[in-house]
């Protein structure tokens, strides 16, 4: 892909010297060349918090998601584009936010910050395979998934016997897309990682039937409680 761990901690350490729009491309290259992901061009919007009070930088007043979709004039950056690539397209939409096209290298299991902390913990301890695992800034866990997860979902509830239950639970497949740590999501903060990416699960996240009964029953628990 053209990329290391290191020398992508040098170019972040030479984006600090030239500031936030050179990070960003730093990130892009990153998500590009080492995770081998799609990139697209996103909204940013005000830290008023959606609406009301909400500005999204795409301009329309209406705007149901400030500062949380792509830029539709803004072409994706697909993955494995070298770090000039990822300069390029970044300098056509300067202070877009990153956003991660999902359904192509993974699905995500959406469930509250707090049972994802407590099911992330039991899935460790049960040796389960894990892939990334990401926080929004208004309390949500994203569990990274082999894709077709979202398709498949009904039916594994049903297996596992949790399709009746009312679960805080959902699964977001191809059309979705994640905001990428770090960028600012909706306006109400910087996303982070609790379980960053790595070279063995950003291309290879688990199948979402592995994960899907631990989630389910901590969602559970923290409904009955």
């Amino acid at each position: 892909m053209g990329f290391t761990i290191g020398g992508i901690r040098d170019l972040r350490s030479g984006s600090r010297r030239r500031g936030r729009a050179s990070e960003c491309v730093t990130t892009v290259a990153e998500y590009t060349g080492l995770w081998g992901w799609d990139v697209v061009p996103g909204a940013r919007a005000s830290r008023a918090g959606r609406p009301p009070g909400a500005v999204c930088s795409c301009g329309a007043r209406d705007c149901r998601s400030p500062g949380a979709h792509p830029l539709s004039f803004a072409p994706p950056v697909p993955a494995g584009a070298t770090l000039d690539a990822a300069a390029a397209a970044w300098a056509e939409v300067p202070g877009a936010a990153v956003l991660l096209p999902v359904g192509r290298s993974f699905d995500v299991l959406e469930v509250a910050e707090a049972a994802g902390r407590h099911a992330l913990v039991r899935l460790e301890r049960m040796g389960l395979p894990l892939g990334p695992v990401a926080l929004t800034p208004d309390g949500r866990a994203l569990f990274f998934v082999a894709p077709g997860a979202a398709q498949e979902l009904p039916q594994l509830l049903y297996r596992m016997g949790w399709d009746d239950a009312r679960l805080d639970l959902r699964c977001m497949g191809p059309g979705e897309h994640v905001t990428a740590p770090p960028s600012d999501h909706a306006g109400l903060g910087p996303m982070r990682w609790l379980r960053p990416p790595t070279l063995d699960t950003a291309g290879r996240p688990p199948q979402a039937r592995l994960l899907l009964g631990t989630l389910a029953y901590v969602c559970h628990r923290s409904a009955a409680s």
